[in-house]
């Protein structure tokens, strides 16, 4: 590779790592379809982490497209479930795709940052989040939040790629924090949250980038603590 497709492929990553913080512009819709369909397995594992119960209130954080909700749904009609993402194409995307559950009065969705949540204290049964801690900029001020917003006893569900995996992907180098399963538990008990459980997946491979790669799965749940 010479040194004109070295630069061009270092700015293919670098917006490739963009456009996963934060899908935006023209790219943005195809990224949000590309994301549901890569994460298909953690989001739904996820879901299933939450136990959800009758008459939860949910908060995920980065939502995305808002494709899951459904499923979410599918487990249990009588939830409440509210959705922050700071990227505002993804909320006006989220808004469309579960128009009959805003209509309803059953999901809300709002453009928010997830270190400034825009929520009343102690609101929701459980917060989760897949695939953004990467992208907290200050995990400890996020936490904080989500304890903030979270009822007593409430539950916190974090999804994410491990760092052996995510250290693989050729964009990581561009903006993206790792972390360990050692990592992720220690930042919540360090933060006012006791870890309840793990999960440890292997995914079959996905093409990313351009490269068939192995893809694992990291799923903490954790309860909030005075």
């Amino acid at each position: 590779m010479n040194k004109t497709d070295r630069l061009l492929n270092k700015d293919k990553l670098k917006i490739i790592a963009e456009q996963l913080r934060k899908p935006e512009g023209d790219l943005a819709i195809d990224v949000a379809k590309k994301m549901n369909s890569g994460n298909r397995l953690i989001n739904l594992s996820t879901i299933e982490a939450l136990e959800v119960k009758p008459h939860d209130r949910l908060l995920e954080i980065g939502m995305g497209n808002g494709f899951f909700v459904k499923d979410i749904f599918a487990l249990n009609n009588s939830l409440h479930y509210c959705g922050c993402d700071y990227a505002e194409i993804m909320v006006d995307e989220s808004l469309k795709n579960n128009e009959q559950l805003v209509k309803a009065g059953q999901a809300e969705f709002h453009v928010a940052s997830a270190d400034a949540l825009p929520f009343a204290d102690h609101i929701f049964d459980k917060v989760f989040s897949v695939n953004t801690v990467y992208f907290w900029e200050d995990p400890e001020k996020v936490l904080a939040e989500i304890h903030r917003v979270l009822s007593q006893q409430g539950k916190l569900v974090l999804a994410l790629r491990p760092k052996a995996s995510m250290e693989k992907y050729p964009f990581v180098k561009y903006g993206f924090d790792t972390f360990t399963k050692n990592d992720l538990t220690g930042l919540l008990s360090e933060n006012r949250f006791s870890v309840m459980n793990y999960w440890e997946k292997e995914e079959p491979e996905q093409d990313i980038a351009g490269k068939k790669m192995k893809v694992e799965t990291l799923i903490v749940s954790a309860k909030k603590q005075p």
